[in-house]
Formats: C-alpha cells, sequence, structure tokens
C-alpha cells in the first residue's frame, strides 16, 4: 500500500466544523465495537522495502538507519534505481503497490512479489499517477515488461540491502508487537491505539491520523479490519493513499535506537556475579521481547548457547515467553524486571 506521509497539524479545511483544527488535515477512520475487536497486526516485507525506499531518497530523514545505509552503500550502484525512485515523490509517498497490507503476520517477501507480478496495467497506472500525477516514463511501454523489470529491481534490493540485514530489521518489529500486544491485554486496544503515534489520535469511536495529504477524509471501517503495521521507516504514521483499499496504519516500531548495536550495556557487578555476565547481559537486553536468533546476533554468542541460558532464566522465573507465528519471543518477568539494574 502506498502511503501519505504525515506532517504537523495545519488549518482546518473548510466545510470540517465537526473535527478539531488542529487536526485539520487528516484521515478518519470510523470503527465500530466489532472492528476494535478485530484489529490485527501484521509485518509486510515488501512494504518495509517500500517504506525504505524513503530513505534510500532522502537519507537525512532517517538517522537511525544511517547504519544501515552506510552498510549498503557498496551495493547501491547494482540496484535499478530509475525504477526504484519513480516510485515515490519528493514528499515521501509511494506507490500503493509496494505497500500491500500483510495477508498474514508473517507475510513472505516472494509470495508477495509473486503476487505484484498480477497487477493489471490499470492499477499500475492509478497508483503511479496518484503519487506523480502521472505515469513516469520508466513505467511506460508493454506493461508485462514493465512488471518483470519492476519485479527484479525489487528483488535485487531485497537480496542486496534487506535480506542481509532482516533478521536485526523483523526483530524489532517482532518485538514492538509482542509488546503493544502485552498493553492491549492490560490497558485495552484504545491505549494501543493513542500510544501509536503523536499523529494519532483514538477517541472511543474514531481514530484520527493527520497527514500531510490537504483534506479531511473519512473512512468507516465497515467490517473490512484495521490492520497495524509497525515500520523502522515511518517517523510518525502512514496510511494508503486510496481510501478504496483496506484500512491500515503505519507507524514507527520501538526500539530502533538500538537495532544496529552489537552488544548491550553491562550489567553492575552485582548481578553479573550472581547470574555470570552472559546471562546478566541477556537480562538487560531482555526488556523488549526477542527470539533466540535475535539475541544471538546481538550478542554475538550461538544460537544453542543463548537457548540453554533462556530455559534456566525461565526456570527461575526471570524471564516469561510468548509465541509470535513460528518464532518464540522472551521477555523480562516482574521478577526479572526487579533484578534488571
Amino acid at each position: 500500500m502506498g502511503i501519505v506521509l504525515v506532517t504537523s497539524p495545519l488549518i482546518q479545511a473548510p466545510g470540517c466544523r465537526s473535527i478539531d483544527v488542529a487536526w485539520g488535515f487528516m484521515i478518519r477512520y470510523e470503527l465500530e465495537a466489532a472492528d476494535i475487536s478485530a484489529i490485527r497486526f501484521g509485518i509486510s516485507p515488501l512494504s518495509e522495502l517500500g517504506l525504505g525506499l524513503r530513505a534510500l531518497s532522502q537519507p537525512e530523514g532517517y538517522p537511525l538507519q544511517a547504519p544501515w545505509l552506510r552498510q549498503i552503500a557498496d551495493v547501491r550502484p547494482l540496484l535499478d534505481l530509475d525504477v526504484l525512485l519513480a516510485l515515490i515523490n519528493d514528499r515521501k509517498w509511494t506507490a500503493d503497490f509496494v505497500n500491500p497490507r500483510p495477508a498474514s503476520p508473517l507475510t513472505s517477501f516472494d509470495d508477495e512479489l509473486a503476487e505484484l507480478g498480477r497487477i493489471s496495467r490499470s492499477r499500475l497506472h492509478i497508483d503511479l499517477e496518484r503519487v506523480h500525477g502521472e505515469v513516469p516514463a520508466v513505467f511506460r511501454g508493454r506493461h508485462d515488461l514493465v512488471v518483470a523489470r519492476l519485479q527484479r529491481a525489487l528483488a535485487t534490493t531485497w537480496d542486496l540491502c534487506f535480506a542481509p540485514h532482516w533478521a536485526r530489521m523483523s526483530a524489532v518489529l517482532r518485538a514492538d508487537i509482542a509488546y503493544r500486544g502485552r498493553i492491549a491485554a492490560q490497558a485495552g486496544m484504545g491505549t494501543v491505539l493513542n500510544g501509536l503515534s503523536d499523529a494519532a489520535r483514538y477517541d472511543g469511536r474514531h481514530l484520527d491520523v493527520r497527514l500531510w495529504n490537504p483534506e479531511i477524509r473519512r473512512r468507516p471501517v465497515l467490517g473490512e479490519g484495521l490492520t497495524l503495521v509497525p515500520s523502522i521507516f515511518t517517523v510518525r504514521v502512514s496510511t494508503p493513499i486510496d481510501d478504496d483499499l483496506p484500512p491500515t496504519v503505519m507507524y514507527p516500531a520501538r526500539g530502533q535506537g538500538a537495532m544496529w548495536s552489537t552488544s548491550a550495556q553491562p550489567a553492575p557487578d552485582a548481578v553479573v556475579d550472581l547470574l555470570g555476565r552472559t546471562r546478566a547481559t541477556l537480562l538487560v537486553a531482555l526488556g523488549e521481547p526477542a527470539s533466540s536468533t535475535d539475541l544471538a546476533l546481538q550478542l554475538g554468542v550461538s544460537t544453542s548457547a543463548i537457548n540453554q541460558h533462556l530455559r534456566v532464566m525461565e526456570r527461575a522465573g526471570l524471564l516469561n515467553r510468548t509465541r509470535y507465528g513460528r518464532a518464540v519471543l522472551y521477555y523480562r518477568s516482574a521478577a526479572g524486571d526487579a533484578l534488571n539494574p
């Protein structure tokens, strides 16, 4: 799903007196009680790539991803930038077809790319016209050849820029979803919605998302389901450009600041003496949910060794665990929080 980028509050549009003046430019998702209970989370690798084009085109706007941009600098000349940069404009809007709503919590990039290969000529052109006002030259020509080049460009970008780093990226996204799931269980979905960003506000019936787009748009959810998608390339909140697409809100994932760090801060000596340095370091790291694979990557320790430590710490009551798709995520229990310095 392509996106509309949020911005600062502007003047209220004429004829919209029922909406707060400070929130004049926005989309209002109208939610019934059944819609609230049907809200779900998802992760879309293709959407994250699509949103990542923002950082490729305007790196100064994504300081937290500067380490990633440095790591992919050498492969940038191998990318089909004519295609990639034609998917985004200078307002950071991207074409809807490269930001699909996730079909499941753990969607496959290959499946999403195959689905994109079936896009119609009219849909391709309409989405691009919404971004640029016209179809860029690189997307004109025989439709099957245009789509094949688009797929190659995206596949190459994934293989060179995302796949080598996806373990870290997806760990942050999964941890964010696990965290917000705990908030929903403890305080309700309204608290979750109001905690997505300062550009999103929920009043018990409406989810208002402040946008760059100079109009107020109302979008009844009407049982279609609202999907919340964490992203490391969304600074505030993003939504589809096309209101006919399924309701989706992309919001900034928590924990991005530590995403590229290679080790946690050392724990104080007393906790190290009690648990040993590795387990004390794990206790610090598990303030946010993470899998054993994520932790092994972060700490430079084998996954099997990490699993042994996690099992001991869970039996001791210092950790809890939850399942997300095929992954098992660990996080500190109340006892672990009390012991953590």
